[in-house]
């Protein structure tokens, strides 16, 4: 799963927190390899006219090839270069997307008033989740897939109610 909880000592008690990341299906390692491989097979052929005029036209046609397909996945990684953070504890929820262009965006509520809600249709993706409260709905694991939002959605609901359940004097 690409996003994991840890807890955390705060002012106001254990805090759970919940980082979540794009997937990443290819490693840098696969990158590297990916490249050499593709750099490889495309050049089986040119060792047919190897030692000919013909290899310095077909060469730079090699190297746009190889350099695009470095480029366009290099961008990929860039744009998968954000996450959230979710926090929290017995006094507060509060969330905070790192986007990759643009800067964070954050949302705070008090923990008593927090909301998870799960939206099986009608919104950008299938079982959409949002967090409901201090008059602002937000979104939050929208490019994780299905199974992971509905797994997620749970979680979180549950990381509120033990958070709600910690608070000394809140009326139930």
């Amino acid at each position: 799963m690409p996003y994991s909880w840890s807890t955390e000592q705060s002012a106001d008690g254990a805090e759970e927190c919940l980082t979540l990341w794009p997937y990443r299906s290819l490693s840098k390692r696969g990158f590297a390899i990916f490249i050499l491989v593709t750099a490889g097979m495309i050049s089986l052929p040119l060792l047919s006219v190897l030692g000919t005029v013909v290899l310095w036209g077909i060469l730079p046609f090699f190297a746009l090839v190889v350099g695009g397909i470095w480029y366009a996945i290099q961008r990929s990684y860039k744009d998968a270069d954000m996450g959230e953070e979710l926090r929290i504890n017995p006094g507060a929820v509060h969330l905070v997307r790192t986007n990759v262009r643009g800067p964070a965006q954050t949302w705070e509520c008090e923990s008593y008033w927090a909301k998870v809600h799960m939206h099986p249709t009608g919104g950008p993706v299938p079982h959409y989740v949002t967090l409901t409260g201090h008059g602002r709905e937000v979104e939050i694991g929208a490019f994780l897939s299905e199974a992971e939002r509905k797994s997620l959605y749970g979680e979180i609901a549950e990381a509120l109610r033990r958070a709600t359940c910690a608070v000394p004097n809140a009326a139930h």
